[in-house]
């Protein structure tokens, strides 16, 4: 019988950006969960299409975005990093058993809305005479993914804890360098995408500290100890504090990036 858990590969393993997103739209929060099964690792994942082309981030450049080609440029990037965040929370429901039932309808929510996001962004670049793909693009997010597989602390440590979290630095930024060319499309879609991550980060968190605790561990130190594990990106200022508050990091953790 099909479960959450199960039906989260066929959106995982679609090549198609469009069909991915729609698929994610269209997973039931209703399924029975099956929180114990191991489910063998399907071929194929994650499904991406041919185009864009991916390379490293260091050979990604960006037209002035005085330029449409530019400000398409900037819109496709954030496009495909919504894409490998659909990837990223459908992966964690299926790949992670023994989880509580709330912790895979958490993650099928934010692929939903990872969807919506990608979908929205999507749209607004046909509406500039582009398309996602039409932009070369880079892997390090589904990077990560590879390798935090086989720990599911280390999973949601690393990649909403620090990477989406440094989302939510970024955001105010992009927005304001959007806005000041005259996209405030584009302005407006980033506030519902920060809004949302926002509810994303904090359920990473809420998952990081419950694994903690169910393993005897301190959250800062194993934090600490899993950057350095997996080698993660250093954080970097400017840091969206008031973001990254209601997201549900701790004063201690902020006093660490420099408050």
């Amino acid at each position: 019988m099909l479960s959450l858990r199960t039906s989260v590969i066929g959106p995982l393993l679609a090549q198609d950006a469009f069909e991915k997103a729609q698929g994610a739209l269209a997973l039931s929060l209703e399924l029975p969960v099956d929180t114990q099964s191991e489910i063998p690792s399907p071929v194929g994942i994650p499904g991406r299409p041919a185009r864009p082309r991916l390379v490293l981030p260091t050979a990604i450049k960006h037209a002035s975005l005085k330029t449409i080609e530019g400000r398409a440029a900037l819109l496709h990037s954030i496009a495909h990093i919504e894409l490998n965040a659909i990837d990223l929370a459908l992966d964690i429901v299926w790949r992670f058993s023994g989880m509580p039932a709330q912790f895979y309808r958490d993650w099928v929510s934010i692929a939903k809305e990872e969807a919506l996001h990608f979908t929205l962004i999507r749209n607004h670049l046909l509406s500039l005479g582009f398309d996602y793909g039409d932009f070369d693009a880079h892997n390090s997010l589904w990077e990560m993914a590879e390798k935090t597989k086989h720990d599911v602390l280390a999973r949601v440590a690393l990649v909403p804890r620090t990477l989406e979290a440094r989302g939510l630095d970024a955001s105010p930024a992009v927005k304001n360098k959007l806005v000041s060319v005259g996209d405030k499309k584009a302005g407006e879609i980033l506030d519902v995408i920060l809004k949302d991550e926002i509810g994303h980060v904090l359920a990473g968190n809420h998952w990081y500290r419950w694994l903690c605790r169910q393993r005897g561990l301190d959250p800062i130190s194993a934090y600490a100890d899993l950057t350095q594990k997996y080698d993660a990106p250093k954080l970097r200022p400017p840091f969206n504090f008031e973001a990254r508050r209601l997201a549900g990091f701790e004063e201690a953790e902020l006093l660490g990036l420099g408050v």
